[in-house]
């Protein structure tokens, strides 16, 4: 089956907008923007394709930054991204006041008194440093997917200012990109436009012309302003329907699992005890599939599924996931929410159905005591329960913010007891040949994959 890589990346943009603090759909809401502007600035082809992947990839740094803000701001991480995607920094006011609204809420003034000192000792400098990471971040997740230099540097200037007062590097004028200067102003008009509309969305953009964004630029966006029937397409926006037809991506196997590789980064970066979790997961399931000899196709399906299982733990709040105690009946119920988000996410790739079922089912138990939707023996097939059995041995194998990692004997005394009851008997099995001599896989390379070949290439 011939897989769009919008279509991939379109689907997968939903875990990012969760974890940025946006509603579903505002990446692409963005990314059609961007193509709007592009088509009415007479960009070329070439570029024209690299602004719609990484108006789709803009956010993929965010994650990497989701455990320092959660701590610094003594709040739920996605919660103050919301807010900042809203702030002008610069405006010292109102800079200000999104640190009032934002940090600790609900907690004693002592506790804001607290998070707002060790806020303002990190300065400029510390702040800069923070979104940094962000954008070098979603610049290697646009290269290890495949795409070029152009998108990985519209990911990486998506928070400079046309006046030089943004981060990370401070650029000013047309020193910063022109892909990027576009995407940080589609950027902009998507976050406003569930406001009101396209009036919303341009009256901020007026309001930052020549101090945030490029003058030149916040004009095309109001010369479009009241074209009624393109702002009607970000209701149900479909990516696919901007790419020209010989320029659109093709995601092959290879591409694909590129792709599931750099988003289970994407995912273990949310929290610094989950770093190599989905990498230990997909690997420990792809050898108990070999191990029973399901064959090298089932094993390689597995391992996309345990790259991709937790994607809905973008949702889930660094507080939350970080929490060295244990979780109160609020944050269980957000926590438990988690693979449900990963099959809403997955299940919109049509090629990702089957993978989607599985991945979701990753908490669920033979007897019924699982979650998210208690399934049994009777609805949990053989993939489902090996990659059940590969998440709780690499948890188990890994440092908690609990406790300290088990070693092999001690994983597999612990699990011996839910063999056959809450797990699968013959893949607990094969996980005593596989475990002991298992390590955890060593960090991916950092090099950029190949482009993808075009359609008809």
């Amino acid at each position: 089956m011939e897989i769009r890589l919008s279509d991939v990346l379109a689907a997968l943009s939903h875990a990012l907008d969760i974890t940025g603090g946006q509603p579903r759909g505002h990446a692409e809401r963005a990314c059609l923007i961007a193509m709007r502007l592009a088509d009415d600035l007479g960009l070329d082809e070439d570029t024209r394709s690299s602004l719609c992947y990484a108006a789709l990839l803009k956010d993929a740094g965010c994650s990497s930054s989701a455990a320092r803000v959660a701590a610094l701001y003594g709040a739920d991480d996605t919660a103050v991204k919301t807010e900042r995607k809203r702030t002008d920094f610069a405006n010292t006011p109102e800079a200000l006041l999104h640190l009032v609204r934002t940090v600790a809420p609900g907690g004693s003034p002592l506790a804001k008194a607290r998070h707002l000192r060790r806020i303002l000792a990190l300065g400029r400098e510390g702040s800069r440093e923070i979104v940094d990471l962000r954008c070098e971040r979603g610049a290697d997740v646009a290269r290890a997917v495949g795409l070029d230099e152009t998108a990985a540097t519209a990911i990486l200037h998506v928070d400079e200012r046309w006046d030089g007062k943004g981060a990370p590097q401070g650029l000013e004028g047309e020193a910063i990109s022109l892909v990027g200067r576009v995407l940080a102003l589609a950027q902009c008009a998507s976050v406003f436009w569930p406001d009101g509309g396209a009036a919303s969305a341009c009256d901020v953009a007026r309001r930052r012309r020549g101090t945030w964004f490029d003058p030149a630029l916040v004009d095309a966006l109001s010369a479009i302003e009241h074209d009624a029937a393109f702002w009607r397409t970000l209701d149900e926006p479909r990516v696919g329907a901007v790419e020209r037809a010989d320029r659109v991506l093709v995601a092959d196997e290879h591409r694909v699992d590129a792709i599931a590789q750099a988003f289970s980064r994407v995912v273990d970066a949310k929290s610094p005890f989950t770093a190599r979790h989905s990498a230990g997961v997909a690997d420990i399931a792809a050898r108990l599939a070999l191990e029973l000899g399901l064959g090298a196709g089932e094993a390689r399906r597995l391992h996309r599924a345990g790259l991709l299982h937790d994607i809905g733990k973008l949702g889930v709040s660094a507080r939350i996931l970080d929490k060295p105690g244990s979780l109160d009946a609020a944050e269980w119920q957000a926590m438990r929410r988690h693979p449900e988000w990963s099959l809403q996410i997955l299940q919109r790739i049509p090629a990702f159905v089957e993978l989607a079922h599985v991945a979701a089912a990753h908490h669920e138990r033979l007897d019924g005591s699982g979650y998210f939707r208690g399934l049994g023996a009777d609805h949990l097939d053989l993939p489902a329960r090996i990659l059940a059995v590969a998440d709780v041995a690499e948890a188990l194998s890994s440092d908690r913010p609990y406790r300290g990692a088990l070693a092999a004997d001690e994983v597999l005394e612990i699990m011996r007891g839910e063999a056959g009851v809450a797990l699968d008997a013959t893949a607990f099995a094969a996980l005593e040949a596989v475990l002991p001599a298992w390590t955890p896989p060593t960090a991916p390379s950092s090099a950029p994959a190949p482009r993808p070949a075009r359609a008809g290439a």
